[in-house]
């Protein structure tokens, strides 16, 4: 059985490979190119692989480090075969990927001792934040957990209508309260009732302004004491939601939310609309935090667990190299 076989079930192999169909359309036609008939690494493979990259929005700084990588190992040997070479990049690029430190990142489980588990969702608007929300209720409740949600972006109606609507359509009950009111005042309120319902998770929506950073930042931190006041050591988690087909407008957005607050894990949305899936290695190398999860499609089981060796298995499977 493959790796991926050991990791995911079918249905997710396939969520994973069709997700990443239209990157993987641009990425291994030009890497094939690049590596086709080829025995040794000059200064043209390079090129090509660099192109490669770049054009699957892998940036600029990760791309270096990756050519780097691979012209040091060429040194070493510098007669190689497509094959060969195929090995090498893909060893590179999951080199440069941040692995999770838990174990919770392998399955949709909470560490023991952290009851409630507090996640609190950061983004901008439009990224598909309350969306993601939803799904990860969807699988946290699958896996026979309790959930709760936590209506804190109070700044828009349609947010808490969303939210709402997901915790219907899951089976989950949601804290919330008028438009307008404190977003720290819901959070306290839906950690309080996560705690009297004895719940094993907590997701909280937060407003995704990036207009004030400070502003941000104030809400955030205060946020955070309140919650505190029940749980000390919450948040446990502090997940901020990228849109993937952003390419490297997600990577700024990544700057601003990693200045303004800790942010501890990431999950990167809409992958399947977009040809640039390589910026999942552009942020998770620059930012040095864990991509917990991918969203892959528009179903709600299509928010699958992120595994490094997976992700660039999948860039390279159906490839025209030997």
């Amino acid at each position: 059985m493959s790796f991926l076989g050991k990791l995911f079930g079918k249905k997710e192999i396939e969520s994973l490979d069709q997700g990443l169909q239209k990157t993987k359309e641009g990425f291994l036609a030009k890497i094939t190119k690049a590596i086709a008939g080829k025995t040794t690494i000059d200064e043209s493979v390079l090129d090509d692989l660099e192109e490669a990259l770049v054009g699957a929005d892998v940036g600029i700084e990760t791309t270096i480090q990756i050519i780097e990588r691979i012209e040091k190992r060429a040194k070493a040997d510098k007669y190689l075969n497509a094959a060969e070479l195929s090995t090498i990049l893909k060893e590179e690029i999951k080199a440069v990927l941040v692995d999770a430190p838990e174990q919770s990142y392998k399955s949709f489980t909470v560490p023991e001792g952290k009851k409630p588990y507090v996640i609190l969702v950061v983004g901008v608007n439009g990224v598909g934040k309350t969306t993601t929300i939803g799904k990860l209720a969807h699988h946290y409740k699958a896996a026979g957990m309790s959930v709760v949600l936590g209506a804190a972006d109070t700044f828009r109606a349609a947010a808490v209508d969303q939210l709402t609507i997901w915790s219907e359509r899951v089976g989950v009950p949601i804290v919330k309260q008028a438009m307008g009111s404190d977003p720290s005042a819901v959070a306290y309120d839906t950690v309080a009732s996560a705690v009297a319902r004895e719940a094993d998770v907590v997701l909280i929506d937060t407003a995704g302004r990036l207009h004030n950073k400070l502003y941000l930042m104030e809400e955030l931190s205060k946020i955070k004491r309140v919650i505190q006041k029940i749980i000390p050591d919450a948040p446990h988690e502090v997940m901020l939601v990228l849109d993937g087909s952003t390419g490297q407008n997600a990577v700024e957005q990544a700057k601003q939310f990693t200045a303004a607050t800790e942010v501890t894990a990431l999950s990167i949305t809409k992958l399947d609309g977009t040809a640039k899936g390589g910026v999942v290695l552009a942020i998770a190398n620059q930012f040095k935090i864990p991509v917990k999860y991918i969203g892959v499609g528009e179903k709600i089981e299509d928010l699958i667990l992120f595994d490094k060796d997976a992700f660039v298995d999948t860039l390279f499977q159906l490839s025209d190299l030997p």
